[in-house]
C-alpha cells in the first residue's frame, strides 16, 4: 500500500515481504533544521502527532544510548505513552531508536530515520519501522499512525517555516 497526495504528503509503504513500514517526506528545510526538530526535546514536542494533541515527557535524551519516555494527551481525554532507547544519533545523517507504547509491551519497532540533504536548502527523510510480525505491522498501521505521520508533518513544516 502507498499513500502520497502530493509532495507535501508523507509516501507510506508496506512491505509486503517483511514486517516493515517505510515514509518518505520532502521538507523545504535544511537537513540541520529537520534533523534539530528530531533531536530538541522542545521542538519535537511542537510537532510531533496529530493536530490537537499535547505532549509532556518524563525524559528525553536524544543522543547515542539515550533513552525517552513521554506522554501523548489526546484530544478525547486519552494518554498514551510511548518510551524507546536511542542506539545511535549522527547529527545531520540519521537516528536509529527502539519505539513501543506502552498499551502494547511486546510490540516493540525498531527505527531508523535518515536525513538526505537534496540541496537548495531541502531534505528528504526516510522513516523505516520494523516491527516482530505482520500482526503487529498491520495493527499499528491500523491504529491511526498515518494521521499521527501526516499531521504531525504538516506541523513541522510549520515550524520549519517560522
Amino acid at each position: 500500500m502507498t499513500t502520497t497526495t502530493s509532495n507535501r504528503q508523507a509516501q507510506v509503504e508496506i512491505d509486503p515481504d517483511v514486517p516493515l513500514v517505510r515514509i518518505t517526506r520532502e521538507f523545504d528545510a535544511p537537513v540541520a533544521k529537520v534533523f534539530r526538530a528530531h533531536v530538541d526535546p522542545e521542538l519535537f514536542q511542537q510537532w510531533n502527532g496529530p493536530r490537537g494533541y499535547t505532549m509532556d515527557y518524563d525524559h528525553f535524551d536524544c543522543r547515542t544510548g539515550g533513552s525517552y519516555r513521554y506522554v501523548i494527551h489526546t484530544d478525547n481525554g486519552f494518554d498514551a505513552w510511548f518510551h524507546g532507547s536511542f542506539h545511535d544519533v549522527i547529527d545531520d545523517e540519521l537516528i536509529v531508536q527502539t519505539f513501543n507504547f506502552e498499551g502494547v509491551p511486546d510490540g516493540v519497532s525498531l527505527e531508523k530515520l535518515r536525513f538526505e540533504d537534496l540541496g537548495d536548502g531541502r531534505t528528504r527523510l526516510v522513516a523505516t519501522s520494523l516491527v516482530d510480525s505482520f500482526e503487529g505491522r498491520d495493527a499499528f498501521v491500523a491504529s491511526g499512525m498515518e494521521t499521527g505521520v501526516q499531521e504531525g508533518y504538516q506541523r513541522l513544516d510549520e515550524l520549519l517555516a517560522g
